[in-house]
């Protein structure tokens, strides 16, 4: 099958149902007549941008952050301002606090980015570490999310 109607595919069904994890993601493309490997279902959904965040009931569930016409750094700088709660800087990191279930996403839309001022990511519930090369330059991206938040 095609990798653009299988992601066709996994668009439509994770608008449909409220599915959280890879193996229900498998089990309804399997459903649906799509067979795709854990793999394959782990590519789409970093290419495809599919994210956790809760719903309505505050499950968690997979949706596609979708960015519209906005620039990427421009995404970043509103998703920032509409959800960091708190940043602290800790030598050469940053802790980022935020608002429930938000901090996967804001910590892909940073690792998308490909930013200098981060060598890495980790990322949980509602914290995200950011790893900066140096001090200094872990001070100045501290600066700038704080100027955001």
């Amino acid at each position: 099958m095609k990798k653009s109607v299988r992601q066709s595919k996994i668009e439509q069904l994770i608008s449909q149902y409220s599915i959280a994890t890879q193996e229900e993601l498998m089990n309804q493309l399997k459903r649906a007549g799509t067979s795709a490997t854990q793999a394959t279902i782990s590519r789409d959904i970093r290419e495809m941008q599919i994210v956790k965040s809760a719903d309505g009931n505050g499950k968690l569930r997979y949706t596609i952050f979708k960015t519209g016409n906005k620039s990427e750094e421009a995404r970043l700088y509103s998703t920032i301002y509409d959800v960091v709660t708190n940043i602290t800087r800790v030598e050469f990191m940053n802790i980022i606090r935020t608002l429930p279930s938000d901090g996967n996403m804001l910590a892909a839309i940073i690792d998308d980015l490909g930013l200098k001022e981060v060598a890495g990511t980790l990322a949980g519930h509602d914290t995200i570490f950011v790893i900066s090369p140096t001090t200094n330059v872990a001070r100045d991206f501290n600066k700038k999310i704080d100027g955001i938040c």
